[in-house]
């Protein structure tokens, strides 16, 4: 009887351990917030900086290698104060400059992987690790127009950032595969940024 129950014993804990390591390997696909602050300019902005760990899934990495580049979104939203985020919202749909866009591809010939910032700015890494650090890292990004922020405090100011894989520039079957398989849908969620005074 008492062999018995030791053998449950070890087995209901052998099979914790199981679930414990494929949770850990679950987590461990994604993207998560590393730093996520601001800083109140004196001209009145937004200065932000902020850093993610990226995580690919093993389809993602082979589609990667095999030569599709994958987009990915760091955007922010101004939530408060009210009138100044109002404001915001109609310059960015007039303006668009709530977002920066990076570009990460893999280059066979150099085996280099390459990370874009926008339109003009890249820069090549010797290992995927090191090139997915420079996903979403960003510092002293300036948003929103000068003087928006003048006179208010720190306290006042709530705003979020969020960095998320641009299914939409997928080639179209990756696309489909984006939209059916979960482990494609690579998205922070919106994190509240610390803001601090100038």
């Amino acid at each position: 009887m008492a062999f018995t129950t030791r053998l449950s014993i070890k087995l209901s804990l052998f099979a914790a351990f199981v679930l414990c390591l494929y949770v850990t390997d679950v987590r461990a696909e994604g993207i998560s917030i590393i730093r996520a602050q601001a800083t109140i300019t004196r001209n009145g902005q937004l200065s932000i900086n902020s850093r993610f760990n990226l995580q690919l899934p093993d389809q993602l990495k082979q589609a990667l290698n095999q030569g599709v580049p994958l987009n990915f979104d760091l955007n922010y939203q101004l939530n408060a104060p009210t009138l100044a985020s109002y404001r915001n919202r109609i310059n960015n749909l007039i303006g668009g400059d709530n977002l920066i866009q990076f570009k990460l591809a893999y280059h066979p010939l150099t085996s280099r992987y390459r990370v874009s910032m926008g339109p003009t700015f890249s820069t090549e890494y010797n290992s995927l690790d090191t090139a997915l650090k420079a996903i979403g890292a960003v510092a002293n990004w300036r948003v929103l127009s000068k003087g928006i922020l003048n006179g208010v405090s720190s306290k006042e100011v709530h705003a979020d950032i969020r960095l998320s894989l641009s299914i939409s520039q997928l080639p179209k079957p990756f696309q489909i595969n984006a939209l059916t398989s979960h482990s494609w849908q690579l998205d922070s969620g919106w994190h509240q940024l610390t803001i601090n005074a100038d």
